[in-house]
């Protein structure tokens, strides 16, 4: 027994053939294309206009045809009529045309008598005969797997989602924009390493059959960036992917979209500044407005005001607040688990973490899904930033700053850490917690030790997730919903 599919299937191998019997090529090498849907939406009528897109309605009314097509600008209304272009040409296209099809036309910009701006066809080709028809109600499936899975067929019929991803380009090209006007350079630096350094995560471990050793995928573009300024390099960023083996959640995924950019001679203060100015640049440009409505926690609308200069909270007071744990009164990995375990805050693998990854479970168990902001978190405790400076009062924290909105921690920056001697010491105390069991500890880095023995200047440095921004600023629920294929297990 066959199925619907399988029957529609079938008949557009049998049509595919016979279009080639009709000497009509079905999948020709290009087509001359001199409006998109949206410039003939904004045309005058009598406008003589070639155009092409995908067909998704065919609707025949005894000697007219009304079909809507898309490009990737929108939809238009195409109208052919037997008294335009004869019985045969007619009778032609419902034979050989299906939805899904692409179809190049030439016509004149006319209203029907509705006053809807179409295009009268004149001469059609055949573009691009489909053999699967478009899904049926797709707007009422339930299964997200498969919009993710099948990620062309729900930016064929869903708007908002194609929508959604030329906002993401719009705001990668904005960035850049801001940089370039700020005086920084773009730079790539590899994906492929041989430590996985700059952050502290689970890294991917793959082998290079060439020169028969295992590397790392990045999971963070620090350190070579920083070798960069080491090198003569003042204001550098990049943008590329970076890769973390840990849990997939809403807000994590193991391949994601960072950006980073490091400045010679500055502090963290000059990067809130910068980053203050950043954003104020890209929403203005992107929304025209600092006030920005995004989801909540709870999934409702709420109005989220960027006017600068944003509010500044400590670490350890927050933790306090929300905690009931002083974490300056717990210097040791011992003593903070113990006094985590007597408030009944549940950490998972806690036996195993470090202070510093202690303090961070803590933080996202207890305070990080209260903040709304925009508000910059400062003062971390120097175990959760093995690359960063010092304070110069309290050397039990770092000069550093992250940007929360809404319990998302959008942007991380620091004042760097370029003493090579400090810099050594620290790798060693997070090698220890990785050879304890921390996977997320920050291992040794001799090679990026050795660049900052030849002398950096002071440097401040940060990163922001491009998918965690984007999600946000669209209203998703999921980074998965604004990145075109996110990685899902094979079909059977």
């Amino acid at each position: 027994m066959t199925t619907k599919k399988q029957d529609e299937y079938d008949d557009r191998i049998e049509k595919l053939e016979a279009i080639r019997h009709l000497g009509i090529n079905p999948y020709p090498d290009s087509f001359e294309k001199t409006h998109s849907a949206a410039a003939i939406v904004t045309s005058k009528t009598g406008t003589q206009v070639q155009t092409a897109g995908r067909i998704l309605t065919i609707r025949e009314m005894g000697k007219i045809c009304f079909c809507h097509i898309q490009d990737s600008s929108g939809q238009i209304q195409v109208v052919l009529r037997v008294d335009e272009i004869g019985q045969e040409e007619f009778k032609k296209f419902l034979k050989i045309f299906d939805p899904g099809d692409f179809v190049g036309i030439a016509g004149e910009i006319f209203k029907t008598k509705r006053g809807e701006l179409s295009v009268l066809v004149k001469q059609f080709t055949m573009l691009g005969k489909t053999l699967r028809p478009l899904p049926e109600k797709w707007h009422g499936l339930k299964d997200q797997e498969l919009l993710y899975r099948q990620r062309y067929l729900d930016l064929i019929t869903n708007r908002e989602t194609f929508e959604r991803f030329m906002f993401r380009s719009g705001f990668i090209k904005a960035l850049r924009e801001f940089y370039w006007q700020e005086g920084f350079m773009e730079v790539e630096t590899p994906v492929l390493a041989n430590t996985a350094s700059g952050a502290l995560a689970t890294p991917f471990i793959t082998h290079h059959n060439a020169l028969d050793i295992d590397v790392y995928l990045r999971i963070a573009i620090e350190t070579h960036q920083k070798e960069l300024i080491v090198g003569g390099m003042e204001k550098i960023f990049e943008i590329g992917r970076c890769f973390r083996n840990e849990g997939m959640d809403p807000s994590h995924l193991q391949e994601f979209t960072s950006c980073e950019h490091y400045a010679a001679y500055w502090n963290f203060e000059d990067n809130m500044r910068f980053t203050e100015k950043m954003f104020e640049f890209l929403l203005k440009k992107l929304f025209g407005s600092l006030k920005i409505t995004i989801k909540d926690r709870a999934g409702k609308a709420v109005e989220i005001n960027f006017k600068t200069p944003w509010p500044r909270v400590s670490f350890a007071q927050l933790l306090k607040k929300d905690s009931g744990i002083d974490i300056t009164q717990h210097e040791t990995d011992e003593s903070l688990r113990a006094a985590i375990s007597k408030k009944k805050i549940t950490i998972e693998g806690i036996e195993k973490l470090g202070r510093g990854n202690l303090i961070d479970a803590l933080y996202k168990a207890t305070s990080r899904a209260k903040l709304t902001g925009p508000i910059f978190l400062v003062s971390h405790p120097v175990e959760l930033s093995p690359l960063a400076r010092r304070n110069n009062d309290d050397q039990s924290i770092v000069d550093r700053f992250q940007l929360v909105v809404n319990g998302w921690e959008i942007a991380n920056a620091y004042s760097e850490l370029v003493d090579p001697l400090e810099q050594r010491k620290r790798f060693e105390i997070q090698a220890k917690a990785k050879a304890a069991g921390d996977t997320d500890a920050h291992g040794k880095d001799d090679e990026f030790v050795r660049s900052l023995e030849h002398g950096a200047p002071p440097i401040s440095g940060w990163g922001m997730g491009i998918d965690r921004i984007v999600t946000l600023l669209t209203n998703q629920d999921n980074l998965r919903d604004v990145v075109l294929f996110p990685l899902l297990r094979p079909e059977k």
